[in-house]
């Protein structure tokens, strides 16, 4: 395995949102974490420190207002305690639309019944409905179209009232 192979594995595993993949092969050994923002080759006992950046969903504040960064989180978590929160039930990609030359399945203010169809998530090759729970008004999409989903992530936000 040589030096591109492991970078580009790096670069997989933090688009991918895992925090730690373990791979070993013959005479090596590679251990990727992102919680850290450090990624840990093992070859022997050769060590050596890649940075990896982990991409941000929202702008980062500057670290120097810690104030304003506690404070702004609890405001968004407030306003969005009212709504129920679509989750992805599978990993895979996120599509908003069933095929490119055709409408998003929802937009933002549409009005959703139980059942309806809100996008679909491809998996090994599947392409998987995902129907709403309950019925509303789509406040707001969390994902972008064509962006890899974890287990669980939030998908959507809908107002049920």
């Amino acid at each position: 395995m040589d030096i591109r192979e492991i970078q580009n594995l790096i670069k997989f595993v933090a688009k991918s949102g895992a925090t730690e993949v373990k791979l070993e092969m013959d005479d090596i050994k590679i251990t990727i974490k992102t919680t850290s923002e450090n990624a840990t080759v093992e070859n022997g006992t050769y060590v050596q420190h890649i940075p990896v950046s982990v991409p941000q969903v929202q702008a980062a504040a500057p670290v120097a207002q810690p104030t304003e960064t506690a404070a702004a989180p609890a405001a968004v978590a407030n306003d969005d305690a009212k709504y129920i929160t679509v989750k992805s039930p599978i990993i895979g990609t996120f599509y908003r639309k069933p095929s490119p030359d055709k409408p998003a399945f929802v937009e933002v203010g549409a009005t959703v019944k139980t059942g309806d169809v809100l996008c679909v998530i491809e998996a090994m090759k599947l392409f998987n409905e995902i129907e709403s729970e309950v019925s509303g008004k789509i406040v707001k999409v969390l994902v972008d179209d064509s962006s890899p989903v974890e287990f669980d992530q939030p998908l959507f936000l809908v107002d049920p009232s």
